[in-house]
């Protein structure tokens, strides 16, 4: 493995052994001291182009973790802001040596374009592009499911089923969960309003609802909400928040409706009140805060594939 611009860059296989990876990398993170020799000399960079916390933070823990030097690049207050290329921007990164960039961008494809471009040479990571993908959110919450459900470290998610919920259609995070998901084994179907649903997400998922009450009904195992992403939005897409949260938001009544053994799920951050509610996101059978500490260990995971056992061909 080369990069990780993609879920589609993973085989079933690959992917699994990426998973049973991260439940190794998670016994590191449960010692008293949380650090592995593994990639000590090398240099990673978070090329952040778009605000982020979790991804940032997450990434710069899992590097540090296994003994890289780390790089934190935001555009603001960069060389960006003064009107410099992507081109000449990532070219005076490897100037200075660095082995991989993760690479967080508010362009579908921009992590593709470095990771093809004859001036990159580093090893890169999609830490999300756009509305495209985010494969290491997928590939945390992949995890967080087989071990809440199955209690198991090895295998794929043959007979889960997922219902992913709210703005799909500026999700990057329902994209890579659907295809990884599938990948696994197991049926994932999309809910919201048709507003927020494109018809071509037909190709991703098993089955689409418009109307979540309707879904609820279907008994899935696993109810992934997502946030409205009001900063992509250059239109209309919900009438207003209170409405929306009526007929698509997680609420009080709608959780207790669920079975007790339902996975809730959001890859945050959170808008309570709008798309979940607090009773939901506390409970226990929220994965939320599960979600943030299995993304550390997906992420070591991922560099240790990258930079320790394939190195850099």
């Amino acid at each position: 493995m080369r990069h990780l611009l993609s879920i589609n860059d993973l085989s079933k296989q690959e992917a699994i052994d990426l998973l049973n990876l991260s439940a190794q990398m998670q016994e590191v993170n449960k010692r008293d001291v949380k650090k592995l020799p593994a990639l000590n000399g090398r240099t990673v960079v978070n090329l952040f182009f778009e605000d982020s916390t979790r991804t940032r933070f997450s990434f710069e823990l899992a590097a540090k973790r296994l003994s890289a030097d780390v790089v934190n690049f935001t555009a603001k207050g960069s060389s960006v802001s003064k009107g410099e290329s992507l081109k000449d921007t990532i070219g005076t990164l490897e100037a200075m040596g660095v082995d991989a960039l993760i690479v967080r961008h508010h362009h579908s494809g921009a992590a593709l374009t470095i990771a093809n471009a004859p001036w990159s040479t580093s090893a890169v990571i999609n830490a999300g592009d756009g509305t495209h993908e985010h494969p290491t959110q997928g590939l945390l919450d992949s995890l967080t499911i087989r071990q809440r459900l199955n209690g198991l470290d090895q295998g794929d998610l043959s007979g889960v089923r997922v219902l992913i919920v709210g703005d799909i259609l500026h999700s990057r995070v329902a994209r890579s969960n659907a295809l990884l998901l599938r990948k696994l084994g197991a049926k994932v179907s999309y809910c919201g309003p048709s507003t927020l649903v494109p018809s071509a997400s037909l190709g991703l998922v098993d089955e689409i609802y418009y109307d979540f009450d309707q879904a609820l009904a279907q008994n899935f195992d696993v109810v992934m909400m997502l946030r409205i992403q009001a900063e992509r939005m250059n239109s209309a897409f919900i009438p207003n928040a209170k409405e929306y949260s009526q007929l698509f938001g997680l609420t009080d009544s709608r959780f207790d409706s669920l079975s007790s053994k339902t996975l809730v799920m959001h890859p945050g951050p959170m808008n309570r009140g709008l798309e979940i509610s607090s009773k939901a996101a506390d409970s226990a059978q929220s994965t939320i805060l599960e979600q943030v500490a299995n993304g550390v260990a997906v992420r070591m995971a991922v560099l240790y594939r990258l930079l320790a056992q394939e190195g850099k061909a």
